[in-house]
């Protein structure tokens, strides 16, 4: 599942690379679908209860599951990347939320707010303790800074299944919930939005977004608990690199 996990983080890695106002999520989404083949292995959501593509790409008020369109970027602009792909077997799912150029300080923060969210989760995956505590660590942090967690949509267990036991939702009260044991794989995935944490789907039947129109940041990482601790099978730091050089080349 690790090297699945890597598959994708690589993806991203190259996503990165090619991100930028002026680019549309559909150029993005064909080079992920080359790069995963090109790796030995298959994209993940293309095909997955009918999604038409290889990249989820949510924009602005769009929170997950949408549909890489022609629509160019532009500065300013917040893009969510979810990316799947399956190698030997098992699948790797996750996601990274992009600033396009130079973004408000509200995006920024929300942005980073989210992703340590994300991992103060994480924290909490350890042997012995409950779902409701990675929920809790997740929630707590999101809304003491005045976000607004979504309820509607959740993380997931992760193998040979891309969707698997347990749901693994954002919220929740410390000791409840399902125990968490050795060899246990989840895919944690924080859905914060800027302001109210309620959502709509659109009419294309995928894309899901914020009812307030705000924007909605999302993270995500595999992770498994190995002797009893968090062991993360994805990584951000290929994306990390290919952002440092961009902003190096700039």
């Amino acid at each position: 599942m690790r090297e699945s996990a890597q598959v994708v983080s690589r993806t991203l890695g190259v996503v990165a690379e090619h991100i930028g106002p002026g680019v549309t999520p559909l150029q993005l989404d064909k080079l992920a679908e080359e790069y995963i083949r090109d790796q030995g292995a298959v994209p993940g959501f293309l095909g997955l209860y009918d999604f038409p593509n290889t990249l989820c790409t949510s924009l602005n008020e769009h929170v997950v599951h949408g549909i890489p369109g022609k629509v160019e970027l532009r500065e300013g602009d917040v893009l969510s990347v979810d990316c799947g792909a399956i190698k030997n077997e098992f699948y790797g799912d996750h996601a990274y939320s992009f600033a396009i150029g130079e973004v408000s300080q509200e995006v920024k923060d929300l942005l980073r707010v989210t992703k340590e969210s994300l991992y103060l989760g994480i924290e909490q995956m350890t042997a012995g303790k409950r779902l409701g505590d990675i929920g809790h660590a997740i929630q707590k942090h999101a809304e003491d800074h005045g976000y607004g967690v979504v309820r509607d949509l959740v993380g997931h267990g992760l193998g040979r299944v891309m969707h698997e036991d347990p749901q693994v939702p954002n919220y929740g009260r410390p000791g409840r919930g399902k125990k968490l044991k050795n060899g246990l794989v989840l895919a944690i995935e924080p859905m914060i939005n800027m302001k109210d944490w309620r959502v709509r789907q659109l009419d294309d039947g995928w894309s899901i977004v914020s009812r307030d129109g705000k924007p909605s940041a999302h993270f995500e990482h595999d992770v498994a608990i190995v002797n009893g601790k968090p062991d993360i099978l994805s990584t951000f730091d290929y994306v990390d690199e290919a952002l440092a050089k961009n902003a190096n080349a700039s």
